[in-house]
């Protein structure tokens, strides 16, 4: 399995594509801020081609160029019902200040195609099998995706902004819960095996044996049995 990514923007965030191999289709995972450029370099790179952006949820640093991405290459957007108005306001995903401050007069759509996940959907998607897995907390309509363990590869969790290497998402914008997110970290992220690969949506890769070990946030929650989270 071939995953590459780069920290898109001003506001850092991971974008990722993922392909079966080299010279195949893939996925991008939240292409945010100036994203354009780099996924370019990356399909060129591995000789791949795109057929599908799936966002993990709907805050602007996330998918502040999923509609260009979308539009240049004719696929669609996947995105939880919950977050999909911020793909046209992302304001409301903010404060009001903030986001006046950071749009001024720049205006956001939709890509012409928008699925909408719900829990437990696997999608397959150029020859991958991407669990959907509802993660409230950060937003309504916070998502992870997980891809099984192959051969010598552990499973990989695409974790957004639920997860990070020693913290956790922020819950103090518009639609953030902290007990929320709690409840989602433990139904979520902790029954996963421990070598589990967990690709956040800002900073390094982990592990959730290194988060379950070391994360001051999830020290006091038990893992919590839910459907379709087992791999």
């Amino acid at each position: 399995m071939l995953v590459a990514g780069f920290p898109a923007g001003s506001f850092a965030t991971n974008c990722y594509i993922v392909a079966p191999a080299a010279g195949e289709e893939c996925v991008i995972v939240d292409p945010g801020q100036d994203a354009e450029a780099g996924i370019d370099e990356l399909l060129r790179e591995h000789g791949l081609k795109p057929i599908a952006v799936v966002l993990t949820h709907g805050h602007i640093d996330h998918m502040w160029s999923v509609a260009p991405v979308c539009g240049a290459r004719d696929v669609p957007a996947f995105i939880h019902p919950g977050d999909r108005e911020l793909l046209t306001d992302p304001a409301k995903g903010l404060s009001l200040n903030v986001g006046q401050q950071l749009f001024g007069g720049v205006t956001f759509t939709e890509p012409d195609d928008v699925r909408e996940l719900s829990d437990g959907t696997v999608l397959e998607l150029a020859g991958l099998e991407l669990t959907v897995d509802h993660a409230p907390g950060h937003t309504p309509g916070s998502v992870t995706f997980r891809l099984p363990e192959t051969g010598q590869t552990p499973s990989v969790l695409f974790s957004g902004d639920l997860l990070f290497a020693g913290s956790i998402g922020r819950t103090d914008l518009p639609g953030g819960d902290h007990p929320t997110i709690l409840r989602s970290l433990a139904e979520v992220c902790l029954p996963l095996p421990d070598e589990t690969a967990v690709l956040p949506g800002h900073g390094p890769q982990t592990t959730i044996g290194r988060e379950r070990a070391a994360n001051p946030y999830l020290s006091d929650l038990a893992p919590s049995d839910g459907p379709n989270r087992g791999l």
